[in-house]
């Protein structure tokens, strides 16, 4: 364990101590990232070291740094090189710019240079199709390169050259980031400066301007509203429409040639209302909206997959067919109880490895550095325990 500095160890103690005593196990992320900043990637010793401060089992911190792919489990160089090789960059040639610095660089994919400067992979997708094709170093965007510019980026790198990115701040390295990542700002003079949005980003929204585009009543010094206060509007606006809308009118009793209308079977709210669709055709499915005020996935839908509660063909009114008879209620709610009884509800315990020991030291240690300026937290944390 001594492979981690007082510095870290005085950092972990700071992350542990942003989180309530019995939630401390949600410092783990930014925890890897820490370790990962003093060793470049989350090793066993890493893994070790976030268990004991946090009182967790090794094996729960593994499956959190083996889930995210940002946490390294193998050495990386200080620049990642991410190229993306999905459809839509490959298409554009981001495969001959992968092939071209595997080609140059010596190496494959997730794999790193003998001087430890860089390590290259393959990326699934980069999240910026509009700019392919596109590389990122140390997850900063490098926009529409091509080979011979992904080449003049990673020379420069070795070089111990900062090259700009296309979008975003300066240039770090892995462990540089890693410390951002952990909650810790960047030292380095600069370090956020520079970037901005890229053209095709604004594109839309110049094209708004240029044709006089705009979100009806939109106003950008409006304040955003609570959602209390979003509610009550809404609930207001509500209860305005209900006030206006007009008495419904009378059905008269008989028609204009002295026939009487078509009324309501027996049993119906209303003697002289006429007949419902399903009454009138002794169909038991609900009425639905005719075809047109349907999305065409709707309909496709409900033909394809038809079900009690779905007419078919997709009119109102029509009989569906059924092979077997829908179950009795009685059926359904043995059914319903059956399935809550065989599936009991989670507890709130911790998972095994837990314990409380570890992050009431560590929470101590935090006060002691702190000049003991949160006692509270510290008796606690031993009420809880």
């Amino acid at each position: 364990m001594s492979v981690f500095t007082e510095q870290t160890r005085e950092r972990a103690r700071e992350i542990i101590a942003r989180y309530p005593a019995d939630r401390s196990r949600s410092a783990l992320l930014p925890l890897l990232h820490l370790v990962q900043a003093e060793e470049g990637y989350v090793s066993p010793a890493g893994v070790e070291f976030c268990a004991e401060v946090l009182g967790l089992n090794k094996a729960q911190v593994g499956a959190v740094a083996t889930f995210y792919t940002m946490y390294k489990r193998k050495p990386t160089g200080d620049f990642l090189v991410s190229v993306c090789t999905n459809t839509m960059c490959n298409v554009l040639g981001g495969q001959e710019v992968y092939d071209t610095l595997a080609e140059h660089l010596g190496v494959g994919h997730d794999e790193t240079t003998a001087d430890g400067t860089i390590t290259l992979e393959h990326a699934e997708c980069l999240a910026a199709c509009d700019y392919g094709p596109v590389m990122t170093v140390n997850y900063d965007f490098f926009d529409r390169v091509d080979p011979q510019a992904a080449v003049g980026v990673v020379d420069e790198l070795r070089a111990g050259g900062r090259p700009m990115p296309t979008r975003g701040a300066r240039l770090c390295t892995l462990k540089e980031m890693a410390v951002q990542l952990a909650g810790f700002a960047d030292p380095r003079e600069g370090a956020v400066a520079d970037g901005g949005p890229g053209e095709p980003t604004l594109r839309g929204l110049r094209l708004a301007e240029q044709h006089g585009i705009s979100v009806p009543g939109f106003d950008p010094n409006t304040p955003i509203r609570s959602k209390a206060e979003a509610d009550l509007a809404a609930a207001e606006a509500k209860a305005k429409t209900e006030a206006a809308k007009p008495a419904p009118a009378a059905v008269a009793a008989k028609g204009g040639d002295g026939a009487s209308a078509p009324t309501a079977p027996a049993g119906n709210a209303g003697a002289g209302e006429p007949a419902k669709p399903e009454q009138a055709t002794g169909s038991t499915a609900p009425d639905v909206k005719a075809p047109d005020d349907k999305s065409p996935q709707v309909r496709t839908a409900e033909t394809r997959q038809p079900d009690a509660a779905t007419a078919v063909p997709d009119a109102p009114g029509t009989k569906l067919p059924s092979d077997t008879a829908p179950p009795a209620p009685r059926d359904a709610r043995e059914a319903e109880a059956a399935g809550v009884a065989a599936n009991e509800p989670a507890g709130d315990g911790k998972p095994a490895g837990d314990s409380t020991g570890a992050q009431e030291r560590n929470l101590n240690e935090a006060s002691a550095d702190a000049g003991g300026a949160s006692p509270a937290v510290a008796s606690e944390t031993g009420a809880q325990k």
